[in-house]
């Protein structure tokens, strides 16, 4: 296998993962996530959960809840808020536990994606993780609306991703839509699935 060929193309039916597990740990190392330089901010962690079904990755997804302070009704991954003294792994383990019911020790840490930021002032470190299957979600009804599942194979499908220009604070940026069925899902989520099919193989590198 090379270094350019996908990973959803390797993860096969081996019962222990292993192929997979450490072709995924390998390209989110190397070359290291991106950190945002230091300043004043709120920090956050979200779980980017994977899990293997008929032979390819999936990953879940929430919607938040209406009556949100922050992003509401908005898709994403489960996290939240980092406490005093929490490392993001503390915080995207207790977080995605709170909302769905993922059991922290069964989560297998895989790496790290990029840093990213939001215009409320958030700055998210996303952490990849394999997750149990199959699972039964244990949904926080006050945080959370839905949760759903989606095959990466889906999000990488050119059919299903519009770039549309948009002005934003008086500057013309391009937002990353991706259609998942009846939901688009886009903005500081958007943001992270690029990162992770990027880091994959699963899509081109951004331009610039």
């Amino acid at each position: 296998m090379t270094d350019d060929s996908p990973v959803a193309d390797t993860s096969g039916s081996d019962p222990r993962w292993t192929p997979w597990i450490l072709e995924i740990r390998q390209r989110l190392a190397t070359p290291p996530p991106r950190r945002l330089p230091p300043k004043e901010a709120r920090h956050a962690a979200v779980l980017v959960p994977l899990y293997v079904d008929g032979g390819g990755l999936w990953t879940v997804l929430t919607q938040r809840a209406e009556d949100l302070p922050h992003h509401k009704s908005q898709y994403a991954f489960p996290g939240g808020g980092r406490e005093p003294g929490e490392e993001p792994w503390d915080t995207a383990l207790r977080e995605a536990q709170e909302e769905v019911g993922f059991d922290p020790p069964q989560v297998l840490r895989l790496g790290e994606l990029d840093e990213v930021d939001t215009p409320s002032g958030f700055r998210i470190v996303p952490c990849v993780g394999v997750v149990p299957f199959p699972f039964e979600p244990e949904v926080n009804e006050q945080e959370i609306a839905e949760v759903f599942n989606v095959p990466l194979s889906a999000l990488a499908n050119p059919q299903l991703i519009e770039d549309r220009p948009v002005t934003l604070a008086g500057r013309e940026r391009m937002l990353r839509i991706y259609h998942v069925g009846h939901r688009r899902v886009w903005g500081l989520t958007a943001l992270i699935l690029r990162n992770l099919l990027t880091r994959l193989g699963l899509e081109e590198p951004p331009v610039g």
